[in-house]
């Protein structure tokens, strides 16, 4: 079973009604003129479209071949030919409740079609066509039985219509079904995961196999524990239907759910109208004169298109050079902070300063409650001020160097001893990226200190324990914090002091503040690769980048 980007050419094949490989010279030749025109004008834009954006060996040149090929489709075949056909009718059907108006929305972006929510429902059927083909439309049984409209959602050359449904009680909606089947270029065949095994969808689908219509199908709402399996059932139920070519897309369950679907969920389908939008069986107009100007068409085409794919190879290797250089120094950081790193240096020297001069560590402990006045424990706060600020400050530098580590490790992956080609285009200027971090770092540890100061502000509540609220009076609020976040920094003695004054509750607390400020550190390696493999999602350098040149290459071919 291919997927449906590699059944795409068979199926815009089919769209005119005919079966794939059964496009004859003589039909090329009858139909020629207005075939040409929509394959160039579909071409033109895909072209028009193409991205290249890293910078390596031969972009250059495609990018002027590219432009060169525009100067030419502009220039004179465009202008050499008219429109004169109707768009292709792309039916969406299938059985009741199986979701048919809401793909047909949220292809739309849209609520142009009535969800029925009692069955059965009386709807009218409706078309969308793009209004760009206005002036082409065609009347005929669709339009005769359909509310017709026009929406900027639909592909130029497509009309999307959405149908009752095939099981419908009601006999007039089940005849206007069949009807606007018969009448449809395209089936679009909408099912359930619980509902694909029943006999009505291989009844029709055995009718459009029947009459060659071109087929895709819609397997809505599956549960994403069961989708493979699933899945793999419905495509050997295709393979013994003899359907073996037929485009499948899986729409995951997402719930109880109204209104439109989410964009992302559709794409795949909507990506594949749109590639089909083109020629339809209703066109017939001769150009014989542009068939030189056409034979030089693929050649370009070809040259552009590996241009895509190389950029696609190019960012893939480096997608993967960079995914592949973040984790060991990511889980090295993060082992870092859980070992205490932080606490090493200027953290421990600041503990011996603060506990040898003012005695802070000197408290009194009976039945498990830190004895100590109000003043007293002011004075402690005071005094662990200091302690509080150089913890943050060495966690900000900790951090910080953790950043620094994991832009090394990418740096030296991409644009090392044998940089990836187009390394230069992804990764982000040492000044960018050193501000970039320096930025992060402060806001990890800002939101570090946070976390302590709810810890200490849950502890000094009424409804905490003596024993905690002993020990807020004992160190003050800042005081406590302090202790907290250099136990969890590293430094033994604070851990020490918490444990006496709090015991489990204080080793509880400092586990948690040390496992947030690991996490942290992880984050800051991670955060170093985001700019490269955010400049590597452009939708120019995505897996299927070329696959509508590749399309219309195709088309190009069976033209000659």
């Amino acid at each position: 079973m291919r997927t449906p980007d590699a059944a795409t050419s068979d199926a815009s094949a089919t769209a005119t009604g005919r079966s794939p490989g059964s496009w004859r010279p003589a039909q090329a030749t009858e139909e020629l003129g207005v075939t040409v025109f929509d394959v160039a004008r579909d071409l033109r834009r895909d072209v028009a479209d193409v991205r290249l954006p890293l910078a390596i060996d031969g972009a250059t040149d495609a990018d002027a071949s590219r432009r060169r090929l525009l100067t030419q489709l502009d220039e004179h075949l465009l202008p050499r030919l008219r429109e004169l056909s109707s768009p292709a009718i792309v039916v969406i059907a299938g059985s009741t409740g199986a979701g048919k108006s809401t793909l047909y929305n949220s292809l739309l972006g849209e609520e142009v079609s009535q969800a029925g929510v009692l069955r059965p429902t009386t709807r009218e059927p409706v078309l969308a066509f793009n209004p760009l083909d206005a002036d082409v439309i065609v009347d005929g049984p669709v339009t005769r039985v359909a509310r017709v409209i026009d929406h900027d959602g639909v592909p130029r050359g497509t009309g999307l219509l959405d149908a009752p449904d095939l099981d419908s009680l009601l006999s007039e909606n089940r005849d206007t079904a069949s009807l606007l089947l018969e009448a449809a270029d395209l089936w679009l065949f909408v099912t359930t995961a619980s509902r694909y095994g029943d006999a009505l969808p291989w009844q029709a689908l055995s009718r459009a196999k029947e009459r060659g219509a071109s087929v895709a199908m819609v397997l809505n709402r599956v549960p994403r524990e069961t989708l493979t399996t699933i899945r793999g059932d419905l495509l050997q139920r295709l393979r013994d239907h003899g359907m073996d070519g037929t485009p499948l897309f899986v729409v995951p369950d997402v719930g109880p759910h109204e209104g439109l679907l989410d964009r992302s969920v559709v794409a795949p389908v909507a990506r594949w109208l749109t590639m089909l939008a083109g020629p339809d069986r209703s066109r017939a107009v001769i150009v014989r004169t542009l068939k030189g100007a056409l034979g030089a068409l693929p050649a370009w085409v070809t040259g552009v298109s590996d241009a895509v794919e190389q950029q696609v190879e190019a960012a893939a290797d480096l997608r993967t050079a960079a995914e592949r250089a973040v984790p060991p120094v990511r889980d090295a950081a993060r082992q870092a902070a859980l070992d205490g790193a932080v606490a090493h240096g200027s953290l421990e020297a600041r503990w011996a300063q603060v506990t040898g001069a003012e005695r802070v560590d000197r408290v009194k402990v009976r039945g498990g409650v830190v004895r100590s006045s109000k003043r007293r424990g002011r004075a402690r706060d005071v005094v662990l001020a200091p302690l509080l600020d150089e913890t943050r400050d060495a966690a900000r530098r900790t951090l910080a160097a953790d950043g620094v580590l994991g832009h090394e490790a990418l740096r030296a992956a991409l644009a090392g001893d044998r940089p990836l080609p187009g390394a230069a285009d992804v990764l982000p200027a040492e000044e960018d990226a050193a501000a970039r971090r320096e930025a992060s770092a402060t806001t990890q540890v800002l939101q570090w200190s946070t976390r302590a100061e709810r810890v200490v502000a849950e502890l000094a509540a009424p409804t905490a324990s003596d024993a905690a609220r002993a020990a807020v009076r004992a160190f003050g609020e800042t005081g406590l914090a302090a202790l907290l976040l250099a136990g969890a920094a590293g430094s033994e003695d604070a851990a020490r002091l918490v444990r006496t004054v709090l015991a489990d509750d204080g080793d509880a607390a400092v586990a948690s503040l040390r496992d947030d400020l690991a996490d942290r550190a992880a984050t800051m390696v991670e955060r170093e690769a985001e700019p490269v493999l955010t400049a590597l999602a452009d939708p120019s350098l995505a897996a299927d980048a070329a696959v509508g040149l590749r399309l219309r290459l195709a088309e190009l071919r069976r033209l000659m």
